[in-house]
């Protein structure tokens, strides 16, 4: 006998993040409790997260709570995704994870909820948090998930097999606008900045009106405090001026800086925070809003993005540890004016642990 509570889960990681993968079900279903038990999984709050499974980092204090969606919707599984504090007795339910997303395809066909194809499955997601509707392309040789492969991917060792994901109707998701603001470009705290709603809310700005190129490190950048909070104090009069409130202790928006690409391959260097840290490589989600900011005319991303045009677009955004491939999928609305229909990127994922976790 034990005095704690043992709960099934699959420990994985999704692009460039990691964490527990829960079915909805082996957990309380009410937030507050939700909550509780995810704080006593990842061991916060503590700068260690010694007392649980927590990596001690943003990037590895996240969860995923997958359930099977109800009959006549038009995804299969939905899933939560759940930003717990290191530090701090908190657990954000407000944003999604666009790498964690990668794991969702996986869990759901080795957990049963989606059957798996000859070939490859694809499994329709709902991101619960901003109510994306994404594909997941999975690899199924033999009807079984395989996660070996030749697909590497910039922040991640060696390589795996990929995984295609693919936003259906990532436009609005949090602020119900594609430009929040109804305005491609705004004076911010005075600076310029491009507020975008597509799979992410982000507030982009230009590096170079924070003295800064683009392409310092995320270790320059964190330690750079003075500019971290000036950075905040944007961030957070955008989010007033996007109708998303106070975002104070929150993580949504995101912030993002742009900058002319250093590859003659890529198509523009950003950094991505988020928020009160730099990105160490790049949110797929993220990713996406930064594409299409590149895309659409009048953005901050204007003389800095190498585009070719089309309404189908390959955007390569450099970020600290290497880069990521996002497509963006361009249209035009009832007046005539440029918008996005879609994104999609190339991730890989893999499992790491499956079994039980303690909780007491």
């Amino acid at each position: 006998m034990t005095d704690q509570t043992a709960i099934p889960v699959r420990f994985m990681r999704g692009g460039t993040s990691r964490g527990p993968f829960f079915l909805a079900s082996d957990l309380p279903p009410d937030r507050e409790g939700m909550s509780r038990v995810l704080l006593a999984v990842m061991g916060s709050p503590d700068a260690r997260q010694i007392n649980g499974i927590g990596g001690a980092t943003t990037l590895t204090s996240k969860v995923a709570i997958i359930s099977l969606a109800k009959p006549g919707e038009a995804q299969q599984v939905d899933y939560l995704f759940a930003q717990v504090s290191v530090d701090t007795a908190v657990v954000d339910f407000g944003p999604t994870c666009g790498n964690m997303l990668s794991g969702i395809g996986p869990f759901a066909i080795e957990t049963g909820l989606v059957p798996a194809e000859a070939g490859e499955t694809k499994v329709r997601i709902r991101a619960v948090n901003t109510g994306a509707l994404v594909e997941a392309v999975v690899q199924t040789p033999g009807g079984r998930v395989t996660y070996a492969g030749e697909t590497a991917i910039a922040g991640v060792p060696g390589t795996a097999a990929p995984i295609v994901l693919n936003f259906a109707d990532a436009v609005g998701g949090a602020t119900g606008r594609l430009m929040p603001t109804g305005k491609p470009m705004d004076m911010i705290e005075g600076v310029a900045v491009t507020c975008l709603d597509v799979a992410m809310p982000v507030v982009i700005a230009r590096a170079a009106d924070f003295g800064k190129t683009g392409r310092e490190s995320a270790k320059e950048l964190d330690a750079d405090r003075d500019f971290m909070a000036r950075i905040e104090v944007v961030r957070r009069a955008a989010s007033l001026a996007m109708g998303m409130g106070d975002a104070a202790g929150k993580v949504m928006p995101k912030f993002a800086m742009l900058a002319a690409p250093a590859s003659p391959d890529g198509t523009i260097a950003a950094r991505y925070f988020t928020p009160l840290a730099c990105h160490e490589a790049m949110a797929v989600t993220g990713g996406i809003c930064i594409g299409s900011a590149c895309v659409l005319p009048g953005t901050v991303a204007g003389g800095l993005a190498r585009i070719k045009g089309g309404a189908r677009e390959m955007v390569v955004i450099e970020h600290p540890t290497g880069s990521m491939e996002a497509v963006i999928t361009t249209g035009t609305d009832a007046d005539g004016a440029m918008t996005i229909e879609g994104g999609g990127t190339l991730r890989t994922a893999r499992l790491l642990m499956a079994g039980e976790v303690y909780v007491p």
